[in-house]
């Protein structure tokens, strides 16, 4: 089983800035790939980003050229900088793994979740 505990979510002006990490213990042996995925009120959850353990990526349309996933295998923590936030990116980030490739198969593992709000 594999534990995973986010950090980083706040309050941010509209243009700003935020960095998010995620660490994970337990069954780290077994995880591939890392991501983060996000949910805004009254909306389905989404796939932000996703990094493997070799360091390839993936990223949302909507993000691309703002946010940057990025990990530390040594530590087992994945990072997501956020760099010219809107107000749409405002939602609740949660952390993600599995043992597959950054395909379509599904997430297994879930933090619990960080609220980042971007005010206009």
């Amino acid at each position: 089983q594999v534990q995973l505990v986010e950090s980083g979510g706040g309050l941010v002006q509209a243009g700003g800035s935020l960095r998010l990490s995620c660490a994970a213990s337990g069954s780290i042996f077994s995880i591939n790939v890392m991501g983060w995925y996000r949910q805004a009120p009254g909306k389905q959850r989404e796939l932000v980003a996703g990094i493997t353990i070799n360091g390839r990526t993936n990223y949302a349309d909507s993000v691309k050229g703002r946010f940057t996933i990025s990990r530390d295998n040594a530590a087992n923590t994945v990072y997501l900088q956020m760099n010219s936030l809107k107000p749409e990116d405002t939602a609740v980030y949660y952390c993600a793994a599995k043992p597959y490739g950054l395909g379509p198969s599904p997430y297994d593992s879930w933090g619990q979740g960080t609220q980042v709000t971007v005010s206009s």
